[in-house]
């Protein structure tokens, strides 16, 4: 039997939440952890709880996206946040991937769209809802074609190569691997082309090589 997949749910007490969480129940592929709120009772909560994957709405009244996705990754190193939200925004998703989540879903998407979310992101893969994710690509197309069209991107040939690595779902060992170079090379080769693109998260890695047409070469 396959293992399920450890769940949190992080957002404001609600009946959508409390809605939600039922639904979960439901799901034979996920043992739910729990649902906590954003405030205080997320901060006390003990960090022995292993959550693979951390379902969060990224606009919470007591704390702000970033810092729960940072508050996260603090106590889980190993966790996939998975955003769900009814904030469609360009602002706000380009805040969301640059602080670090590994999927945004809106939460007017289909529960099978929800449970192909989780399970993409527990593999270690990116996922962006796919009633934005043209949009997505289109606002990275604008905000960098200037860079790609009139200069060079500055990335070395091996900084696009594991770009476009990442962007396929691939994780560092994996990319390590298949370019037969250490572990610790391959890191320093992906803080370098995120910094040099300005770019703070694999999510954000992957939304920049396709829009790109990394993927496509």
């Amino acid at each position: 039997m396959p293992r399920k997949i450890p769940l949190l749910l992080i957002d404001d007490a609600s009946l959508l939440r409390d809605g939600l969480f039922a639904l979960l129940e439901l799901e034979a592929e996920v043992e739910l952890l729990g649902a906590l709120g954003g405030g205080a009772e997320f901060g006390n909560l003990a960090p022995k709880t292993a959550a693979q994957v951390v379902i969060l709405e990224f606009s919470m009244r007591d704390r702000s996206g970033p810092e729960t996705v940072a508050a996260v990754k603090s106590r889980w190193p190993q966790a996939r946040v998975l955003v769900l939200t009814f904030r469609a925004e360009d602002q706000i998703i380009e805040t969301a991937l640059r602080a670090g989540v590994d999927g945004y879903l809106l939460k007017t998407d289909s529960r099978s769209e929800l449970l192909t979310a989780i399970r993409t992101v527990a593999e270690g893969k990116r996922y962006i809802s796919p009633s934005i994710f043209e949009r997505v690509v289109s606002g990275y197309v604008r905000k960098h074609a200037p860079r790609r069209n009139g200069s060079p991107d500055g990335l070395s040939d091996r900084e696009r190569e594991v770009m476009k690595r990442i962007a396929m779902g691939y994780r560092t060992r994996e990319i390590a691997q298949q370019l037969s170079l250490s572990h610790k090379t391959i890191e320093k080769h992906r803080s370098s082309l995120m910094r040099k693109l300005n770019l703070r998260s694999a999510a954000a890695v992957a939304t920049y090589a396709t829009a790109n047409g990394y993927l496509d070469a």
